[in-house]
């Protein structure tokens, strides 16, 4: 898997102050994408043990209090991403208690296959949808247009 970028504080990508993690990859190609540079899979960096260890690191730290971890890209849930998301969420979940995890995808939860339900079973918040341009709102919390849905499974 490759990513494009972290941000080890983070106040805009979900509640409270988060990690976030920006993907590489993403099959869905929406009109009007504003993060068109994390489409190709292999764009971006190579995700290291290193880095995944430093997120861990950056959860557990208490001299930032940090609500959780969120997962954006691209698509955390793109094929090439699936396997490496899956290992770090269950990483999250059992060495950061009480961190949650939220996760942007354009699949819808109708579409997931089992590999990708694994993930969504550890998460907390999932926002689904493609994004669609004729249904840009400027004015809604934590998505772009308004198809897409915000789950609330842990919260």
């Amino acid at each position: 898997m490759n990513y494009q970028k972290y941000h080890q504080v983070d106040v805009v990508n979900g509640e409270g102050t988060r990690c976030t993690l920006f993907v590489s990859g993403c099959e869905h190609n929406c009109r009007g994408c504003y993060n068109q540079t994390t489409l190709n899979p292999n764009s971006g960096h190579p995700y290291t043990q290193e880095l995944e260890d430093q997120i861990i690191a950056d959860l557990q730290d208490t001299r930032i209090k940090r609500r959780g971890l969120s997962l954006s890209g691209g698509d955390p849930l793109h094929p090439a991403n699936v396997d490496t998301i899956l290992h770090l969420v269950t990483r999250v979940k059992s060495e950061c208690s009480g961190k949650d995890i939220w996760l942007w995808t354009g699949y819808t939860l109708s579409e997931l296959n089992e590999k990708q339900k694994k993930v969504i079973e550890l998460i907390d918040v999932l926002i689904d949808g493609k994004f669609e341009q004729d249904k840009k709102d400027l004015n809604l919390e934590w998505r772009g247009s308004s198809n897409q849905v915000i789950h609330r499974f842990k919260l």
